[in-house]
């Protein structure tokens, strides 16, 4: 049976600053929608407060986890240790999306390095924190993250990510309002 924190402390802090890549569930309220989980890697991912984390969201060709908070706010971060000790954490709470038209956006993008694309930021107010053996889990060896996305956006003008984004990230599968593509929001 797993521990449950009230809050990431040093140790927990420590622990999510050496992993590489993380997973973000939610779902839709809808029964018969479909549940999205996604893997993100890049330095994308920073505690805020002691119940508080974010990631930058960068480009991408879904928009499920966007449309899904907007929707309901429910949303979990799983993290496993692939190399060292077995551990696993989930961090479940209610996230909100910021978008580059609004204020936080800037406020809250400044506590991570430069990121390509950085179309929106999910920031996460904390419930529950749950660790797990993660005996599980294979040991793998991170050699680096890869470079195809910062290299993909480089080579987009901000008219063709406008054109992407309106094509893409408008709607979910289900059809849920995604991001705010209006020229004037980006």
């Amino acid at each position: 049976m797993g521990k449950e924190y009230t809050q990431i402390d040093d140790r927990i802090q420590q622990w999510i600053d050496r992993q590489h890549v993380f997973f973000v569930a939610t779902a839709p309220q809808s029964g018969t929608g479909l549940i999205n989980c996604s893997p993100k890697g890049l330095d994308c991912l920073r505690v805020l407060s002691p119940n508080e984390i974010a990631y930058v969201d960068t480009g991408g060709s879904g928009i499920e986890t966007v449309a899904h908070l907007k929707e309901n706010g429910r949303i979990v971060l799983m993290m496993c240790a692939f190399d060292g000790p077995p551990k696993i954490f989930r961090f479940y709470g209610r996230g909100v999306v910021l978008e580059p038209h609004e204020d936080e956006f800037e406020r809250v993008l400044a506590r991570f390095p430069a990121m390509p694309a950085a179309r929106n930021i999910i920031r996460i107010d904390l419930e529950r924190i749950i660790d797990s053996c993660g005996y599980g889990v294979p040991l793998y060896e991170f050699r680096q993250h890869r470079d195809s996305l910062p290299n993909y956006f480089s080579e987009q003008t901000e008219a063709e990510m406008t054109e992407y984004r309106r094509n893409k990230n408008e709607l979910s599968l289900d059809g849920l309002p995604g991001l705010a593509v209006d020229e004037d929001c980006l």
